[in-house]
C-alpha cells in the first residue's frame, strides 16, 4: 500500500501544491515522461538491447503519472532519507533512489516548458532585459543552505561559511517586487562572498543595470562604483566608531531611507522563504549526484513561481 492522499490539505502538506496547481503541472509532466520513455525505447531498438514497447511489463508501485508526480514532489517537500521514502511508497530503498534521479529531470523540464523556471544564466545585458520583460525594478540577494561536511580538509575549507559556523552552499537570487523569482545563479561553495558571486554571474565590465532599478543589501558594498546605473539602491552603512566619532549613528534621513528600502527589499526575502517551503533547501543537503544541488534550487524556485499564479 503506497502513500494515500485523502484531501487537498494533505496534498498541499505533502507536495507543497494545491489540487489545482498539481493538476496544472500533471499534463506537461506526463507528456515529458512519455516522450523520454519513447526515446529510450527507440534507442534500445537501434542498439538491439530492447524490444518491449514503453508501458509493457509490471506496473510497479508508482503506476500512474499522478503517483510519480506526488512521489517526486513529496521528496522535495519533506526530504526524507531513501529508506523512509521507500517505506512511504512501499518500494525498496534502491527503487526510491532510482526514481528520484529519474523523475527530477522531468520535473525540471516541466517547469522550463511551462515558463516557470527562473533563468540560470545571462550571457549579455540584453538577455537580462528580455527576461525582465517590462519589469523595471529587481531585488538581489543571496541564499545559503547547509551542506554535508566532506572528509577532505581542502574541501572543508572551501565549503566552510565562517559566518554560519558550518558548511554551506550559496546562490544569488533575483526577484521582482511581486516576489516572482527571475534568476537563480549557479551554486557556489560557502566561503564565497555574496558580492563576489554577483560579479562572477554578472561581470561589472558589461552594462547590466542601466535603466533598471536595483535594490541590494549591505552585503553588496561597492556595487555603485563597480556597476553602471544611476538607480542602484543600497542601505546606508553605520559609520565605524573612532576617536573623532565615538558614538557613530545614522541621520534621521538616512534611517528613513533605509526603512523605505527595506520595505521593498523584503520581497526577495519572501521569495526565498517561498522556495524554502521545500525542506530539501532547509535540511542539510545529503545527495551526492553531480550538479543535483544546483538543479534542486531551480526546481524549488520554479514551484514557488507556480504558486504565485494562483
Amino acid at each position: 500500500m503506497g502513500l494515500v492522499i485523502r484531501n487537498d490539505r494533505q496534498l498541499k502538506s505533502v507536495t507543497g501544491l494545491s489540487q489545482d496547481q498539481f493538476d496544472d503541472l500533471l499534463p506537461c509532466f506526463s507528456d515529458i515522461y512519455l516522450d523520454r520513455q519513447q526515446q529510450v525505447y527507440e534507442k534500445g531498438l537501434e542498439t538491439g538491447t530492447r524490444t518491449r514497447k514503453p508501458g509493457g511489463g509490471s506496473k510497479g508501485r508508482l503506476p500512474t503519472m499522478s503517483d510519480k508526480l506526488i512521489f517526486i514532489l513529496s521528496y522535495y517537500k519533506t526530504y526524507p532519507t531513501f529508506d523512509v521514502l521507500g517505506s512511504q511508497f512501499d518500494i525498496a530503498r534502491s527503487k526510491a533512489h532510482v526514481n528520484v534521479y529519474k523523475l527530477s529531470p522531468i520535473l525540471y523540464e516541466t517547469l522550463v516548458r511551462l515558463e516557470l523556471m527562473p533563468y540560470r544564466r545571462f550571457e549579455t545585458p540584453e538577455d537580462l532585459k528580455n527576461a525582465l520583460s517590462g519589469i523595471d525594478q529587481v531585488i538581489i540577494d543571496a541564499t545559503e543552505r547547509a551542506y554535508r561536511r566532506s572528509q577532505d580538509k581542502e574541501e572543508q575549507k572551501e565549503y566552510d561559511s565562517g559566518k554560519k559556523k558550518q558548511h554551506m552552499i550559496k546562490n544569488t537570487v533575483m526577484s521582482s517586487p511581486d516576489k516572482c523569482i527571475i534568476f537563480v545563479g549557479r551554486t557556489f561553495s560557502g566561503h564565497n562572498h555574496d558580492y563576489k558571486m554577483l560579479k562572477e554571474e554578472l561581470s561589472p565590465d558589461l552594462d547590466w543595470f542601466t535603466d533598471i532599478s536595483v535594490l541590494v543589501d549591505l552585503g553588496y558594498q561597492g556595487i555603485r562604483s563597480d556597476y553602471c546605473g544611476d538607480q542602484i539602491e543600497i542601505p546606508h552603512k553605520k559609520p565605524r566608531k573612532s576617536k573623532k566619532n565615538p558614538e557613530p549613528s545614522l541621520s534621521d534621513d538616512q534611517k528613513a531611507e533605509n526603512k523605505a528600502l527595506s520595505k521593498v527589499r523584503v520581497f526577495v526575502e519572501n521569495a526565498i522563504g517561498g522556495m524554502k517551503r521545500y525542506n530539501i533547501l532547509v535540511q542539510r543537503f545529503r545527495n551526492r549526484m553531480a550538479n543535483f544541488e544546483d538543479d534542486v534550487i531551480g526546481i524549488c524556485a520554479g514551484l514557488w513561481n507556480l504558486t504565485l499564479s494562483y
